[in-house]
């Protein structure tokens, strides 16, 4: 098999398509194979699952996790409570931040963090932590925001995203961005990234890889004065491509998050975001499918945010569809935090199973306070995935 085996075992959202589907009680588990999902009778106790429907190389195999901040892992009491929830949910994944949207950074020795006060020391020892999280069997990924950067752009009003008066442009909660076309703004990250490769993650995840669009945007001002939706996506395209040249030679393997309607609107969406381009340069693209960021009416749905199942399979199709033979760079970040409506265990996993319905198997779920449904990627005891290898191999 090219992917690992992959088990799923669990009850689907009342009233989604396919539900009946899974008996509660039964142990037996729906292993991946080459067919695609199937909605079974409801007399039926097992669904088959499958990948994604495009062929991915060997050496991909799956991936579940969620993200956890900086300061949670910095601290070995949370880091090792962490480390146990994830493996007991059947987890084999984590993703750590290193850089947060304001800007503050939890790598050492890196000048221009130094020189701005963008450093902070929440994570002591980052080999240590990077360490303690790979000694569990867990993939560690290293997640950095590039260009909503408040700091930087506050103490270094030259690299920031600026109004037609010179001021510095900030969004609608007051955060500045810097400004994407700016060579030293893309090596300042890269910094940021060389060093997190260094201390042993396997993979640096990029955030907020686009323009400002949560405020007046037609205030910015753009150190290229051409600036339009093209010369923005070149922009993101030649900092990927730098990434990769960069980065890849030292081991770790690069991802994208996106906003989760890149996955059906590709206009830009006036931030220079085109999902299957900018996928061309990463190794895996992470669309945050949250439906609470969903506006009554997307998809066609009178609620999205209450609507999770069927918003998640809108988008997951679209994204198939999109992606094309890149489909299986899909690995969709899931909502498990409540915003506007509350979030449990069944909004949760039927947010997993929507996906799997599409043939998105990879997934990582998001909550910024690591407050996660457990019980939601459990059932009768047992994880409702769970990640196992052939005779000989590791995973992931």
């Amino acid at each position: 098999m090219i992917l690992a085996a992959l088990l799923l075992t669990a009850v689907l959202p009342a009233g989604a398509p396919g539900a009946g589907a899974f008996d509660s009680t039964s142990s037996t588990a729906a292993v991946l194979s080459s067919a695609a999902i199937v909605a079974a009778p409801a007399t039926s106790t097992t669904v088959v699952a499958v990948p994604p429907p495009s062929r991915p190389p060997d050496w991909v195999k799956p991936l579940h996790g969620v993200h956890i901040t900086g300061w949670a892992a910095g601290s070995p009491k949370t880091r090792r409570r962490l480390i146990r929830d994830i493996r007991n949910a059947g987890l084999n994944a984590a993703v750590i931040a290193l850089k947060e949207y304001d800007g503050i950074m939890f790598v050492k020795d890196v000048p221009l963090a130094r020189q701005v006060g963008a450093y902070s020391n929440a994570i002591p020892d980052l080999e240590a932590c990077v360490r303690d999280f790979k000694a569990a069997g867990l993939y560690t990924i290293a997640r950095i925001v590039l260009f909503k950067d408040n700091t930087l752009a506050r103490r270094r009003p030259d690299l920031a995203v600026r109004t037609a008066g010179g001021g510095v442009w900030s969004n609608f909660n007051g955060v500045a961005w810097v400004d994407p076309y700016r060579r030293e703004v893309w090596e300042y990250n890269l910094a940021i990234a060389s060093r997190a490769a260094a201390a042993g993650f396997d993979e640096i995840q990029f955030d907020y890889v686009r323009f400002p669009s949560d405020g007046n945007v037609r205030r910015c001002r753009y150190s290229r004065p051409d600036h339009n939706d093209r010369t923005a996506n070149q922009s993101l395209l030649a900092f990927l491509a730098l990434a990769r040249r960069r980065l890849q030679p030292l081991g770790v393997r690069l991802s994208i998050c996106v906003f989760g309607m890149t996955a059906s609107d590709d206009s830009g969406m006036g931030i220079g975001q085109h999902i299957t381009e900018l996928a061309q340069e990463m190794d895996f693209v992470s669309p945050m499918m949250y439906p609470s960021h969903y506006r009554k009416g997307n998809y066609g749905l009178k609620n999205p945010n209450r609507q999770p199942y069927q918003t998640i399979a809108a988008g997951t199709r679209d994204a198939v569809e999109r992606m094309g033979a890149q489909a299986w760079k899909l690995r969709p970040y899931l909502q498990d935090f409540s915003l506007g409506f509350r979030y449990r265990e069944p909004q949760v996993r039927a947010q997993i199973l929507a996906a799997a319905k599409q043939g998105v198997t990879n997934w990582i779920l998001w909550n910024a306070k690591n407050n996660y449904t457990w019980a939601a990627l459990r059932h009768n005891n047992q994880p409702i995935y769970s990640v196992t290898a052939p005779a000989g191999r590791q995973v992931p």
